[in-house]
C-alpha cells in the first residue's frame, strides 16, 4: 500500500491561475507537491502522516449526496427545503473551519508570510486531498482589502462528482464544502471576512462548477444575474459563517437589551405608583372626616401592592413573580402601616413544596387579595387582644393541576351581621378577584377568619 502512494504521479499542473500569478503558484505546486510525497500509511496503527501531520480519508459521497439524502429523511417533517438548508448551514461552516485551521497549519510548516504566497498554497492543497482542482480566473483581484474578489472554478469537485456519479440531478448547488474549505483558506491567508458562492454546479445540469468569493457585505456586488428588483438571496443561497450562531447572538443581544427596558418600565412604575400612593397619604391628612380618610388610606394600600409586583420583578428575571415571596411582602407591607397599638402579631408563613411562579397578571390580583384579607385582620381581628397570628398556607389542591392558598387569623372573626361583613367593598374586592383567577373560595369564621382559595395552577415552561 505504501508503494502505491508513493507511486503517485507528482509532477504536472494541480492548479490553473492568470499569467501574472504563475510564477508563485508554481513555487507552490513544488512545495506542497514535496510534502505530499512524504506520505505514509500504516493501517496496523490506522494512521496516514505527511510531516507529522495526521489525514484521513473519508467517502466523497458521504459527505454530500448521502448526507442530504439521510437530513431529508430526518426532517421531512419539516419539510425538503428546511432539511437541506441545515445541511447546507452545517457543511459549510464545518468547511470553512477546517479550511481556516488547514491554512494556518499549513502556513506555519511552510514559513508562508505574503498573502498571496498564503493563497498559492490552498489550492494545490486542495487538489492533493482530493477536494477539487482549482482554476482561477484572471477577473479574480486578491487583494487584502475589501475590493477582494476571488472567480474559481472547480472542474472536478467531490460533491458534484458525488451526485453525476449517482446518475442524480439536483435543485440545489451541492459545491457547498468546496465553497467554504476555499473562503476558510483565504479568510485565513488574507485576515479579513470571507464567503464564497457557487454560481454554476454539474450536479445541476451546468457545464462546470463556478464559484465567487468575497468580503460577506460585498459578495453580491460580484454575483451575476442579480438585479436591482430582485434580492441577491432570492437567486443565490449566500452562506455566512456561523449564520445560525451569529443569528443566536443577535437575538440574545437584542433580548438582553428589552430585558433592560423592561426592568427600566417596571422601575418607573413602581416609582410613579409610590408616587402616587404618596400624594393620596398626603390628600389624606387633609381630610377631617373620619370615613373618608380611611378610604383613602385603603387605596393607598392597594397601590402600594400592586408596586410591590413591579418591584419584584425589577428584581427578578423579569418572566415571572414568586407568589409566596411576593405575598408575604404584600402581607408584612400591609401589617406595617396599621398594626394596632399595644398588639403583638407574628406572621406564620408556609411556603409551597415548590415556588409557585406566576405572569403578573395572575400575581397582582393575588396580591390584592391578601392585602385585602390581612389588612381587614389588623383593622377588626383583634380588638381587645394583646397577641395574633397571621398565617400564609400553601398546600397541593385536592385535584391535580390545582393548588390551595389558606389565609387566616385567629382573631374575633367576623362582624356579628354578616350580611353586613359580606357587603364591604373589600369582601366584594376579594370575591371579584378570586373570579378573575378562577379559583374557589371558602371562608370559615368559627374560630377567627380563614379563606381558603383553590386556583389552578401549572408550571409553567422555561
Amino acid at each position: 500500500m505504501r508503494k502505491g502512494i508513493r507511486s503517485i504521479h507528482l509532477n504536472g499542473e494541480t492548479v490553473k491561475v492568470p499569467e501574472p500569478f504563475e510564477d508563485i503558484f508554481q513555487r507552490a505546486q513544488e512545495t506542497v507537491g514535496k510534502y505530499f510525497s512524504g506520505i505514509q500509511i500504516e493501517p496496523t496503527k490506522a494512521t496516514i502522516e505527511i510531516e507529522g501531520q495526521r489525514y484521513i480519508l473519508v467517502r466523497a459521497s458521504a459527505l454530500s449526496i448521502d448526507f442530504f439524502e439521510k437530513l431529508k429523511d430526518l426532517y421531512s417533517d419539516k419539510g425538503e427545503k428546511e432539511a437541506v438548508e441545515i445541511g447546507r448551514n452545517f457543511l459549510f461552516d464545518m468547511a470553512h473551519v477546517i479550511g481556516l485551521q488547514d491554512a494556518k497549519a499549513f502556513h506555519k510548516v511552510m514559513n508562508l508570510k505574503n498573502p498571496v504566497e498564503k493563497l498559492s498554497a490552498g489550492p494545490v492543497h486542495f487538489a492533493y486531498t482530493g477536494w477539487a482542482f482549482v482554476d482561477i480566473s484572471p477577473e479574480s483581484n486578491p487583494s487584502p482589502d475589501d475590493n477582494f474578489l476571488l472567480k474559481y472554478d472547480h472542474p472536478f469537485s467531490f460533491e458534484a462528482d458525488s451526485w453525476v456519479n449517482a446518475g442524480k440531478t439536483s435543485d440545489f448547488p451541492v459545491c457547498i464544502m468546496n465553497a467554504g474549505y476555499s473562503s476558510g483558506w483565504c479568510e485565513a491567508s488574507f485576515g479579513l471576512p470571507l464567503t464564497a458562492v457557487e454560481v454554476t454546479c454539474r450536479a445541476m445540469g451546468h457545464d462546470k462548477c463556478s464559484f465567487v468569493m468575497a468580503p460577506p457585505h460585498r459578495i453580491k456586488d460580484y454575483l451575476p444575474g442579480v438585479s436591482e428588483i430582485h434580492d441577491s438571496n432570492d437567486v443565490y443561497s449566500i452562506p455566512q459563517f456561523f449564520e445560525r450562531k451569529q443569528a443566536e447572538e443577535a437575538i440574545k443581544s437584542s433580548l438582553a437589551e428589552k430585558e433592560v427596558l423592561l426592568k427600566e418600565i417596571h422601575h418607573r412604575v413602581k416609582n410613579n405608583l409610590q408616587i402616587i400612593s404618596s400624594l393620596l397619604k398626603l390628600q389624606s391628612s387633609y381630610f377631617e372626616h373620619p370615613q373618608l380618610h380611611k378610604l383613602i388610606l385603603e387605596s393607598q394600600s392597594r397601590i402600594k401592592t400592586m408596586a410591590i409586583v413591579h418591584e419584584k420583578l425589577y428584581q427578578s428575571n423579569l418572566g415571572w413573580v414568586d407568589l409566596f415571596e411576593y405575598l408575604s411582602t404584600v402581607a408584612e407591607s400591609a401589617g406595617e402601616s396599621i398594626t394596632p397599638p399595644g398588639v403583638e402579631i407574628h406572621f406564620d408563613l408556609v411556603p409551597p413544596g415548590e415556588p409557585i411562579r406566576l405572569k403578573i397578571d395572575q400575581a397582582i390580583p393575588f396580591g390584592l387579595i391578601v392585602n385585602e384579607i390581612v389588612t381587614n385582620s389588623f383593622k377588626h381581628a383583634f380588638t381587645g387582644k394583646k397577641k395574633g397570628e397571621i398565617g400564609i398556607h400553601f398546600s397541593n389542591g385536592d385535584e391535580p393541576g390545582r393548588m390551595s392558598l389558606e389565609i387566616y387569623d385567629n382573631g374575633n372573626g367576623f362582624p356579628a351581621t354578616q350580611s353586613d361583613a359580606y357587603s364591604s367593598f373589600g369582601l366584594e374586592l376579594i370575591h371579584m378577584l378570586a373570579d378573575q383567577l378562577d379559583a374557589q373560595i371558602r371562608i370559615d369564621q368559627r374560630k377567627g377568619t380563614k379563606y381558603w382559595f383553590h386556583f389552578p395552577y401549572a408550571v409553567p415552561e422555561e
